[in-house]
């Protein structure tokens, strides 16, 4: 077998592996499948466009419309990846709810809202419109994806000299796991140990369940390019589907004061294991503790800190299960581990290979056959 073929069948090998380990309040969350208008139902990637052609337009009020509308279909969209991981009820669904008939858009477009260049547009059509507040808000929620962009940083400044613009400076695509864990590190530092840790430990599922929703939604129909050999066709599909997952962390990690928290999820563990360390609850503050050096194993703290749990086992009726990591931290740790060794081994033996471009006409096929 060539080389490029025994990358990709072995890179069919380990994405089996990976799917046995796989996990079976924004501002547009009021609508449902059931319940989204029909006449804002149409492709997400119809409405984007159409929106930017009315802001290139100046069509203030229509783009914001338009653009609204957009963010509202993406929302629902990221909900039915989630909803299709169920795929018995797919058929049923598509003949029963028409939010389910749209057809999908590019991956291009999803990457934008991803990035939340809508919100570039929207707060400059918000602004030309007079909508202040609203265009406040939009600017600041791009400017948490997008610190330095210069532009919007003075119209930022321009927005907090107005009178009242503070109370319209809000994430508009904040998640619930990120306003738990702001809540969390409050009651923290405010030595409030058993608040932050009810926040704590609901921010985590929460953001656990945003991730393995982000997982599942990079997963979906793709634009054939290139006509290869089966393996390598496939292969080349999983790398897409790689390359969209393995930013589903750092997508989802909160910005908070303009910089992103470090290490996320072992910065919720980390708070956890010293928060139930104050109220003498050694039993969760060790299994918190060995969760965090998954992900940081050589973090000298946190290790002279596990010393200690070990030293006085006894003293707290600790076990070894006690010094496991929590199963959903494993979980966590091997998926994205998983899927970053299987994007470099993707590199390294398939990613540009050059196998048979597409011909889009017959006289280019012609061609292609007679110099070859």
């Amino acid at each position: 077998m060539e080389p490029g073929r025994r990358g990709a069948a072995a890179l069919l090998a380990l994405l089996c592996v990976a799917c046995a380990l796989r996990a079976g309040r924004a501002q547009y969350e009021r609508y449902s499948f059931r319940s989204f208008p029909r006449d804002e139902l149409m492709p997400l990637e119809s409405a984007y466009r159409h929106a930017l052609d009315k802001y290139s337009g100046e069509h203030w009020a229509e783009s914001v419309g338009y653009l609204e509308i957009s963010l509202r279909l993406h929302r629902l969209l990221r909900l039915f990846g989630g909803l299709l991981r169920r795929a018995h009820c797919l058929k049923r669904c598509k003949q029963g709810l028409p939010a389910f008939r749209q057809s999908q858009p590019s991956r291009e477009v999803l990457a934008d809202f991803q990035r939340r260049e809508p919100y570039k547009f929207l707060q400059f059509a918000y602004f030309k419109a007079n909508n202040l507040p609203k265009a406040i808000a939009a600017a600041h929620t791009f400017l948490l994806k997008h610190p330095d962009d210069e532009m919007m940083k003075r119209n930022m400044a321009y927005y907090k000299s107005l009178p009242g613009a503070e109370d319209y400076i809000k994430d508009l695509e904040t998640k619930s796991y990120e306003s738990l864990f702001i809540r969390a590190v409050r009651a923290y530092n405010g030595e409030n140990w058993r608040t932050s840790i009810t926040d704590m430990e609901l921010a985590l599922p929460d953001f656990f369940k945003a991730f393995y929703e982000c997982l599942a939604a990079c997963e979906g129909s793709r634009e054939i390019k290139d006509f290869k050999d089966f393996y390598l066709s496939i292969a080349d599909h999983y790398v897409e589907v790689l390359e969209c997952k393995i930013q589903c962390e750092e997508n989802l990690t909160p910005v908070i004061g303009g910089y992103p928290v470090e290490k996320f999820v072992a910065t919720m563990y980390h708070y956890l294991q010293f928060a139930y360390y104050k109220l003498n609850d050694l039993k969760n503050a060790a299994p918190c503790a060995v969760s965090y050096l998954l992900f940081d194993q050589n973090d000298k703290v946190m290790q002279q800190n596990l010393v200690y749990y070990q030293y006085h086992r006894d003293t707290w009726g600790l076990s070894d299960e006690h010094f496991q990591p929590r199963p959903e931290a494993v979980q966590f740790f091997n998926v994205t581990t998983l899927q970053k060794e299987l994007y470099d081994f993707a590199k390294e033996n398939i990613m540009d290979d050059d196998e048979g471009e597409v011909v889009e006409y017959v006289d280019d096929l012609l061609e292609l056959e007679e110099t070859s």
